[in-house]
């Protein structure tokens, strides 16, 4: 049974390890229409991994949450920035 631990507003609910990010409105996502992505939580494996990737900071957090979320990373780049804050909201519920 999953349980809503925490909510870093209206667009994202922290269940069970995992967050679930409400989009602006539906967009394609790996060929399919979704109007929420689901994003794991981050490891201290995955934060080492994406610190010593080569790229800009906002190119390391791109692939970083695009991996969180099971995405491609071209998708996550054709969100609206409204989309991209609602997922970097998802990366700081487990931050703090």
């Amino acid at each position: 049974m999953s349980s809503k631990t925490k909510t870093a507003n209206d667009h994202v609910i922290e269940r069970d390890g995992y967050a679930e990010v409400t989009l602006t409105r539906p967009r394609q996502v790996n060929g399919v229409e979704t109007a929420v992505l689901r994003m794991r939580e981050p490891t201290v494996e995955d934060m080492e991994r994406f610190q010593d990737d080569k790229g800009s900071d906002a190119q390391r957090e791109v692939r970083m949450i695009a991996n969180l979320c099971e995405i491609p990373p071209d998708d996550l780049r054709k969100l609206p920035l409204r989309d991209y804050a609602r997922l970097q909201s998802g990366v700081a519920l487990f931050t703090t």
